[in-house]
């Protein structure tokens, strides 16, 4: 099966509220999905949308086409840093636990990631912006647990 997808993430004041924004197309069939988070980043958020987006996936080895606008999610997937990362244990990588769970679901399918520029028209990824804002100023924001417990052991750090 042929899938095409479009990813988006966001967050307001960077870090802050975020949220990511999906949408799938299968031949006829089209589904959108979006969350948000309390406090996160725009990386984590543009990654996150990728990876819920091929976790959705019901049929293992779907050939998938993910466009984003995010340079640090399709570079480090195409010009296969992430790869490096892992052999190396992700040391001094941000979102270890993000690009863990990449790799696990990666696996499980035929993936291309194709950058895309925002906010040049592109009806896809467009719609993948309102969702991803949207999400962010929900009332319904998940935890970013990873992100928040990074964040405290840093700030206790100084």
């Amino acid at each position: 099966m042929n899938i095409t997808v479009y990813t988006d993430g966001s967050a307001l004041n960077n870090p802050g509220p975020g949220g990511y924004g999906i949408v799938m197309i299968a031949g006829k069939y089209r589904k959108e999905l979006s969350q948000g988070f309390r406090k996160t980043t725009n990386n984590r958020m543009e990654l996150l949308a990728v990876i819920v987006a091929l976790e959705s996936l019901k049929i293992p080895g779907s050939n998938v086409t993910v466009h984003s606008d995010s340079r640090y999610v399709v570079d480090s997937i195409e010009k296969k840093w992430v790869f490096g990362w892992e052999k190396k244990g992700f040391a001094k990588k941000k979102n270890p636990d993000l690009w863990r769970r990449f790799l696990l679901i990666n696996k499980k399918h035929n993936v291309k990631l194709k950058w895309v520029k925002a906010h040049v028209g592109i009806a896809e990824n467009e719609r993948c912006d309102r969702l991803a804002v949207e999400a962010a100023k929900s009332k319904n924001l998940l935890v970013d647990k990873f992100y928040e417990e990074d964040a405290k052991k840093t700030t206790l750090d100084i």
